[in-house]
């Protein structure tokens, strides 16, 4: 693979992944797209259950997977270092667009806001959580983290250096604000209905999950001053 052939492979993976994006955003709320989470007409109780867990534990093996430093230096045996991280982007793509494609709908309706000033209330801070995602992927390196720095890098024949780590914003007071974010946007909504509560509480029970293991094995990477840092902040929310 070329270093040009890389980088439009690295463009196209950020582009598929930003559309994606956006579409989980309206999949949660149902709003715009034409599937949503808890669109369509209920089957089977079992299996809805059997095809919606599955769903989310192929988007946490993938995740977890792709993640480790194993499977990265397989993978490189085939494709170029510059599109590892590119790769896992193309990947969790597909796996989203999978979730869209086969969610099946749960009946039931768990909670229900009829006042439009607090539903209101409760789109924007579902919004709030879906921006402080974004800000904080910027706090860090936005690019970096979805692939294009690296594509880049490669096609101008610079060699990769790591992002180092600074406490902005956010990071000054809790180590995962993208988690919190997320958590935000999953829960705050005035229509909980029973397949928006199976897919948030199934994806926010693989954070917690995803979260410990990557903080075990950040502290055994980086020792003391990481052990530091996590004493003086909070882990979701300040303080806690």
């Amino acid at each position: 693979m070329s270093r040009y052939l890389s980088f439009v492979y690295g463009v196209v993976c950020y582009s598929l992944f930003f559309a994606v994006f956006l579409y989980l955003i309206g999949f949660l709320n149902d709003v715009v797209v034409p599937k949503s989470v808890s669109s369509g007409e209920p089957g089977p109780m079992a299996t809805a259950l059997l095809v919606d867990l599955g769903l989310i534990a192929l988007f946490g093996i993938q995740h977890s997977v792709m993640a480790r430093p194993g499977f990265k230096h397989w993978l490189t045996q085939f494709l170029p270092q510059v599109v590892e991280r590119s790769s896992y982007v193309l990947a969790t793509n597909i796996v989203l667009i999978l979730t869209y494609l086969y969610w099946q709908p749960l009946p039931g309706v768990v909670w229900q806001i009829d006042n439009t000033t607090l539903a209101m209330a409760l789109y924007a801070l579902a919004a709030l959580g879906w921006v402080i995602v974004l800000i904080s992927t910027f706090l860090t390196n936005h690019f970096d983290l979805f692939g294009l720095r690296q594509v880049w890098l490669g096609l101008v024949r610079r060699s990769y250096t790591p992002v180092a780590f600074k406490e902005h914003f956010f990071y000054r007071w809790i180590r995962h604000p993208m988690m919190s974010g997320i958590f935000i946007a999953f829960w705050a909504t005035p229509v909980m209905t029973s397949s928006h509560l199976l897919f948030s509480l199934g994806m926010s029970i693989y954070i917690f999950i995803g979260v410990h293991f990557e903080e075990k094995g950040l502290k055994a990477e980086l020792g003391q001053p990481y052990r530091d840092y996590v004493a003086r902040t909070g882990r979701f929310l300040p303080g806690l």
